[in-house]
């Protein structure tokens, strides 16, 4: 009995799989006029770096160190953009999201921009192998005389490798509050046949990468035809309220960037993407 016993709790043990686990949080401030890193704090894989910018702004690069997730991986990020700084997050690479043999990855980033600061919140795309699960989440408070942009990129696959996310699930929730109002809320599900769902006219008509960009801030409605002629026949962009958001659709990841790069730009106002998305 006693050997049967310690034969199940082998069994048990050997059946446990590593998971990664990743907690960042970084704040802001902004002595006289200079925006200054106030707090940092890295956990498990999660890694934050900040190279110099030579200017009056902070950038800040985000390192999943265990080189993508799988089902039951967990990353948290948090960003504060103290009052009068200006910070800009990327991400060191594309994240990638592998096949998921049970459990769902699962991504959440709160952010927040206090009063007159400047936050870029600039991952670069998730990519999303077939029978990957991931469930993501953004959450933002903005005060009401700060800016914000927001981009999140989805690619289902490679389609440059003749890889493509056949099955799987992918949920992405945002919850966006201005002044402490809830002012933009999405909910997107992708479950089950993934390239069916893909392929469908009133889905993304067989295209395989799409991205959502969301714009707070006074330059909002000035913005918004330079915006559309950017996009082309790729997308589209509404404002209103001081509230711009662009949808974008392209038949890969490289086709993808050609569109965003520029978009991207003209809503910081003619500054660049950020280094680390030209490497």
């Amino acid at each position: 009995m006693h050997s049967d016993q310690q034969l199940g709790e082998h069994t048990r043990h050997q059946s446990r799989q590593q998971r990664a686990r990743g907690r960042g949080r970084l704040v802001t401030k902004a002595p006289q006029g200079k925006t200054r890193l106030e707090t940092l704090y890295q956990e498990g894989c999660a890694k934050i770096r900040l190279p110099d910018t030579f200017s009056n702004e902070m950038e800040a690069i985000l390192i999943n160190s265990s080189g993508g997730l799988t089902g039951g991986d967990e990353l948290e990020w948090s960003a504060v953009a103290g009052a009068g700084s200006r910070l800009t997050v990327t991400t060191q690479a594309c994240e990638k999201i592998y096949k998921a043999s049970f459990g769902t990855a699962a991504v959440a980033a709160k952010v927040t921009a206090e009063a007159g600061s400047v936050l870029h919140w600039l991952p670069q795309e998730t990519i999303l192998f077939d029978n990957a699960s991931l469930s993501r989440r953004l959450e933002a408070d903005i005060d009401p005389s700060a800016e914000f942009l927001a981009v999140e990129a989805v690619l289902l696959g490679r389609k440059a490798m003749g890889e493509m996310m056949r099955g799987g699930m992918f949920r992405d929730r945002w919850r966006i509050r201005h002044g402490g109002k809830l002012i933009h809320a999405e909910e997107l599900l992708l479950d089950g046949e993934i390239e069916e769902l893909a392929g469908s006219a009133s889905v993304l008509n067989g295209q395989v990468a799409f991205a959502t960009l969301l714009y707070i801030g006074p330059l909002a409605e000035a913005m918004l035809p330079k915006v559309r002629e950017a996009l082309g026949d790729h997308g589209g962009a509404s404002e209103w309220q001081g509230k711009l958001v662009v949808r974008v659709a392209a038949e890969d990841g490289f086709a993808l960037r050609k569109i965003l790069v520029p978009v991207i730009s003209h809503l910081r106002n003619g500054a660049p993407v950020p280094k680390v998305w030209n490497l």
